[in-house]
């Protein structure tokens, strides 16, 4: 499979904001002390704002809730914590994986495939920085879960 070495100009693809794309100087080695160090950085203003969204969740449900007299009222305001709860629930398990891949990076043991031992990419880990697995490999696993589903 060809690999696309063109950088990410798009801000967009990442998933922090305030952080510019990693752009590899000339037969720079892979994983060295500055790409380390950028999704290092990357990595930790993800925990960051995902903690932040957390402390505001838990603001405004403290400050909505209210006891209708209204059933459907009610059931509304349930729903929509029903909802902010389960979405605050991902980012805990999206915190515990960034939290894992800091270990990693700090091991020096980032930016490899799980499966295959290649490296991952710095495309896909700019846009995926929790990436485990190369673009083939999850590719394959994918494919294996919708034939098992």
């Amino acid at each position: 499979m060809a690999t696309n070495n063109t950088p990410i100009t798009r801000k967009s693809a990442l998933p922090v904001d305030g952080i510019e794309p990693y752009v590899p100087k000339k037969d720079e080695e892979y994983m060295n002390e500055n790409q380390l160090a950028h999704f290092r950085s990357i990595l930790i203003a993800w925990k960051k704002a995902l903690m932040e969204e957390v402390d505001r969740t838990m603001g405004h449900m403290q400050e909505e809730a209210s006891n209708f007299s209204d059933p459907a009222d009610r059931a509304t305001q349930e729903e929509e914590f029903t909802l902010e709860l389960r979405a605050r629930d991902r980012e805990r398990k999206l915190v515990r994986k960034i939290d894992k891949t800091i270990a990693r990076v700090d091991n020096d043991d980032y930016g490899y495939c799980d499966a295959c031992g290649i490296e991952i990419g710095l495309q896909r880990l700019e846009v995926r920085p929790t990436a485990e697995l190369c673009i083939d490999c999850k590719t394959t696993e994918e494919i294996k879960e919708k034939q098992i589903a």
